[in-house]
């Protein structure tokens, strides 16, 4: 470690001061440490035009500062993504155990930086002159991080990129996919494998997007899906988007699914590992984006991509999956709707088909069709949720027989072929498909749309996604109603 050099570089004022114009700013640290950094650059043509920075603290903290504003001057933007600590450590001489922090601060400031040029809009790299630039999405999970190996392992120009879409104190950031905490873990994970790494943030609009709808769904009695409507009308088109300004062909992502061409363009296909298959909760994803979208795990099962993690010597290749929404991790959904949707528990009646009261309960927007546990109602034979009203704050139990429908209407549906196509649909995650026939519809969009089932369906929840298949491919979609 050579204390003159943290010494020159913490004296250094040659690039201290205000951002220049038309720069991107990202702050880190704070009053937990005392430190506190902001580095700006100034981005042209794919490289660092100008960095600045600012700082408050330790000579580490100045030092580091501005040997990071030093190191990516002049640098193309998709290097300076790849760097990390250790680089701005060593530019310094070293740093001590206890001065280490001043690294990782500069790390996270330059980050955050680049952040904010990648959530701007802004071109941020032209294609490779040789060869085909992928974007990846990087969650931090061993999914995506097969996905990212197998992508570089064929040849491709590998760019990592990681969502933040919801940051919330009550929630555990650990078990999400898009937390901040999550944002730093994907960061790390993608410098192991030397691949640059960009966060977009879309944090205001998941919240219009897919949070709100969430709450008001819930608030109307319905059970609605907001993975659907994340894939479908949010996060896969905005990170297209980013892969065009960083000269990439097409994204990859960590999902069991495939892409398939009919002969009339591509649509959705079961993935080979039928208990992970995703192509439910990616019904919403239009045709055009399917056609510049990679599912690198298509053709895999989950203990092969975990063996291929290990082998590979990935951090992650063990990590459990968290089975929550990514903006409930950690957290109870009566919570949330109570804190953000002001849902709070109010005594409502639990009545049977006839009116009879048969208890009382704590709020309609508890309860989903289909649910049997937590009715709170004794009775000589099991109990299930028909429906839910928001009115009345009332909530219909019956027998699971009084569940059962032959048909489903929809609401806001798309189809991508001729509804003679349909053949078969799936209504809950996981849930088998049925058999069943579509109006004779021509493709496009329809504001509603009913379906006969081959057999009788239980639990039919208004809110949720009808995935409409024709075999095992996805030709459509729609959102069930009453």
């Amino acid at each position: 470690m050579s204390n003159e050099l943290l010494a020159e570089y913490a004296a250094d004022a040659s690039r201290r001061g205000d951002p220049p114009d038309g720069a991107f700013s990202g702050s880190a640290g704070g009053a937990a440490c005392g430190d506190l950094l902001r580095l700006s650059v100034a981005i042209e043509g794919g490289r660092i035009e100008a960095a600045s920075f600012d700082a408050e603290g330790c000579a580490s903290a100045r030092a580091a500062a501005a040997a990071t504003a030093e190191l990516v001057e002049g640098m193309p933007v998709l290097d300076a993504a790849r760097l990390g600590p250790e680089p701005i450590a060593e530019a310094v001489g070293g740093l001590t155990p206890i001065g280490r922090h001043a690294a990782d601060l500069a790390a996270d400031a330059l980050h955050r930086a680049l952040s904010a040029a990648a959530s701007s809009g802004a071109a941020l790299a032209a294609a490779p002159a040789t060869g085909e630039r992928v974007l990846v999405a990087l969650s931090g999970g061993v999914d995506s991080a097969v996905a990212a190996l197998r992508e570089r392992e064929r040849g491709a120009d590998v760019v990592a990129v990681t969502l933040k879409l919801w940051a919330d104190r009550r929630t555990d950031g650990t078990l999400s996919c898009c937390s901040p905490e999550a944002v730093l873990g994907a960061r790390a994970l993608a410098h192991s494998l030397a691949l640059p790494h960009l966060t977009l943030d879309l944090t205001a609009e998941f919240r219009r997007a897919v949070v709100d709808p969430f709450l008001g769904g819930y608030a109307e009695g319905r059970t609605p899906n907001p993975c659907v409507a994340c894939n479908g009308e949010l996060r896969l088109d905005a990170m297209l988007a980013l892969a065009e300004r960083l000269g990439a062909a097409t994204l990859a992502t960590g999902h069991y699914a495939r892409v398939a061409d009919d002969g009339d363009g591509p649509l959705l296909a079961g993935a080979a590992d039928a208990a992970k298959d995703q192509t439910y909760m990616l019904a919403g994803v239009r045709p055009a984006t399917l056609a510049r979208l990679r599912f690198p795990l298509a053709e895999l099962e989950k203990p092969r991509v975990r063996e291929l993690a290990t082998a590979a010597g990935l951090a992650v290749a063990s990590k459990r999956e968290s089975q929550d929404l990514c903006f409930l991790a950690g957290e109870g959904k009566r919570s949330f709707l109570a804190r953000h949707g002001g849902l709070r528990d109010s005594d409502g009646e639990v009545v049977d088909r006839t009116g009879r009261v048969l208890g009382r309960h704590r709020g309609h927007h508890h309860f989903t069709v289909g649910q049997r546990r937590g009715l709170g109602v004794g009775a000589d034979r099991p109990l299930y949720v028909l429906a839910t009203d928001a009115g009345s704050n009332s909530v219909t139990v019956g027998a699971r027989d009084e569940l059962a429908t032959r048909r489903v209407r929809l609401r806001d549906a798309t189809l991508h072929r001729p509804g003679a196509r349909v053949d078969r649909v799936r209504l809950r995650y996981h849930a088998p498909s049925i058999d069943c026939s579509a109006p004779p519809l021509p493709a496009g969009a329809h504001e509603r749309l009913e379906i006969a089932l081959a057999e009788p369906a239980y639990g039919v929840a208004p809110g949720q996604t009808a995935c409409l298949l024709s075999g095992d491919l996805v030709v459509g979609r729609g959102t069930i109603t009453r």
